[in-house]
């Protein structure tokens, strides 16, 4: 896996997901179950659907009772966003099971999968900045600004992409070596979040 495909693959969920641009559509991963291609799609569009909703609660005049469903609806994909970055670094773990890492090898700031959510999330942002930079009806300037800001987005995802590949390579070879720390969010948690264990007292 090179992150030219993974770049491709979250190019497809956000086309498929702009097919009704509806963040209740139905989610139809086109790839076979328990293969790193459909946790990368599976990954974008729950990325892909959570961009739009943070879209819509910023709407100055939404409903207060609407907004409200939609945080924790939020918060809800965000929880599931978590758990398949966990998925996708338990696949990675399970393919460099066999590495014996060098004696002086060195573990990365983050995981592969946690630089891959940020892979992922920044194709989202080069898609709609690029919607920006050709919007018909927005003044020439705005569309300008946002040319430069798409061309620094796009210097990103080549950095990014690049190291991202690299990382899975030393890992491959034994420079690196790979943990999986559980992100243990609290606030979900009805035994660690103090708001919901003393309202069941």
């Amino acid at each position: 896996m090179d992150m030219a495909l993974a770049i491709s693959i979250f190019q497809q969920s956000i086309g498929d997901y702009h097919r009704t641009d509806n963040v209740d559509a139905l989610l139809q991963n086109p790839y076979p179950d328990n293969t790193l291609e459909h946790l990368l799609y599976l990954k974008n569009w729950i990325d892909t659907v959570q961009w739009h909703l943070e879209d819509i609660i910023r709407n100055p005049q939404i409903d207060p009772v609407e907004a409200l469903q939609l945080k924790r609806r939020i918060d809800s994909s965000n929880q599931h966003r978590t758990d398949v970055v966990e998925y996708i670094d338990s696949w990675f773990l399970a393919q460099f099971n066999d590495v014996a890492p060098n004696a002086d090898a060195t573990i990365n700031t983050e995981s592969p999968a946690w630089a891959i959510d940020r892979l992922s999330i920044l194709e989202l942002k080069i898609v709609h900045m690029q919607a920006e930079a050709d919007r018909a009806d927005a003044s020439p300037e705005h569309r300008a600004a946002c040319g430069v800001k798409l061309s620094v987005l796009l210097a990103q995802r080549a950095d990014l992409s690049a190291a991202i590949d690299l990382l899975l390579a030393d890992i491959a070879a034994g420079r690196k070596y790979m943990k999986v720390y559980k992100q243990m969010k609290m606030y979900n948690d009805e035994s660690l979040n103090p708001v919901l264990y003393q309202k069941k007292d």
